[in-house]
């Protein structure tokens, strides 16, 4: 059976094409398209489906708050945010509200299937520059020691911080020339080594680290 798909997009012209593309790689099934949130909000409880890709700003409700309030709904479905804002606050208000993900429009379809594909893989998808300023708002934090961290071997620690640089699952593969089984598997070693669910807390957890 397919992942299925919901997209919550108000630009009428962006969502044919979202769902276009999506439709396309024959890997996906769209279960529903949705012009704003209070639609959104009525039918993604019935359809459950596996992933929402939720813009931000939307006519009435925006998406962060879309979000917060299906994650109750529906705990299982994950949640990316498809949007062209890189401001920090509307970033971690979304990772905040049960977003595991967040891609901007402007990256193309490509990187919009790979940010599914490792998604499904475990992963928290994350747009470069995203990820530069995750990076950037935990680096002001003081850096502290931390056991965990010495935990880690080499190899792990390469892979964190390729992943705090913005890396999917499938780029730490090609980079480190090994198979994405082997990547997916170091990643939960780190997960569990440092006692962390998402990357957000792995590269929080790293860049805290004692250096």
């Amino acid at each position: 059976m397919k992942p299925t798909i919901a997209i919550v997009e108000d630009n009428e012209d962006l969502l044919e094409a979202m769902a276009g593309m999506l439709k396309a790689t024959h890997k996906y099934a769209i279960e529903g398209s949705f012009k704003n949130a209070e639609e959104a909000l009525v039918e993604i409880p019935l359809l459950k489906p596996n992933v929402v890709l939720m813009d931000i700003n939307l006519p009435k409700l925006t998406g962060i708050e879309c979000v917060s309030a299906l994650k109750k709904q529906c705990p299982d479905t994950l949640f990316v945010m498809c949007t062209s804002y890189e401001d920090e606050d509307k970033i971690f208000k979304s990772l905040e509200a049960g977003a595991s993900g967040y891609i901007l429009k402007t990256d193309g379809p490509k990187k919009i299937i790979s940010a599914l594909e490792d998604l499904f893989e475990g992963g928290s998808p994350m747009s470069a520059s995203i990820a530069r300023k995750v990076v950037s708002s935990f680096s002001k934090f003081s850096k502290k020691t931390n056991a965990e961290m010495e935990l880690l071997t080499e190899r792990e620690v390469e892979i964190l911080d390729l992943i705090a640089k913005g890396n999917l699952n499938k780029e730490v593969s090609e980079k480190l020339f090994i198979s994405l089984g082997t990547v997916k598997k170091h990643v939960q070693n780190i997960y569990e080594k440092l006692h962390v669910n998402t990357r957000v807390e792995a590269v929080n957890k790293y860049l805290n680290r004692n250096v």
